[in-house]
């Protein structure tokens, strides 16, 4: 018997595990995760976008419009920082982060910090915003490596009724 052919490349597993994290994202609007992988392509941390360990998602605003303190900007950490601040205290010195969009400004000078030397990226619909523009050239001029990535597939579906659990797969527990 031959080997599968239709396997993930590397790229698009760790990007698949970005886009998994971003699931947890409580945002009405945006749902952006991260995933640090070492040299060795094993996995040093995920992140998503949301609120801060231990603020409550019901006690502050999801808006993107309105006056500031009413929106989530203020609030909200970004998927690329979660995911160096998740990150259990190993170097992340040569790393790589995948995530979904392209880095602001802020989660960039976070990624030079840490010695990331690669983003990988799907999106970067601001690319015309002044936000998107300094972060590119501080990652530039710091010399870390920026890739978008073109997919060779289109989705990733993952499916909980295909592993048998010694035939224990039923339904779903809704209060999860």
């Amino acid at each position: 018997m031959a080997k599968r052919n239709d396997y993930i490349d590397w790229d698009e597993y760790f990007m698949g595990v970005a886009l998994l994290a971003a699931m947890r994202s409580k945002d009405p609007n945006t749902q952006v995760g991260a995933c640090i992988v070492n040299r060795d392509r094993r996995i040093l941390s995920t992140g998503y976008n949301g609120l801060p360990r231990g603020l409550s998602d019901d006690d502050f605003p999801w808006s993107r419009d309105g006056a500031w303190l009413d929106t989530k900007y203020p609030f909200v950490c970004h998927a690329e920082l979660n995911a160096i601040l998740n990150n259990p205290g190993t170097s992340l010195a040569g790393a790589t982060i995948y995530t979904a969009l392209f880095p602001c400004n802020e989660c960039a000078k976070a990624i030079i910090q840490a010695g990331l030397a690669e983003v990988v990226y799907l999106s970067d619909k601001y690319a015309d915003t002044d936000i998107t523009r300094a972060s590119r050239r501080m990652l530039e001029t710091a010399g870390v490596c920026l890739r978008r990535l073109i997919p060779k597939i289109r989705e990733l579906r993952l499916d909980f009724t295909t592993v048998d659990l010694a035939g224990d797969v039923g339904e779903a527990d809704p209060t999860n």
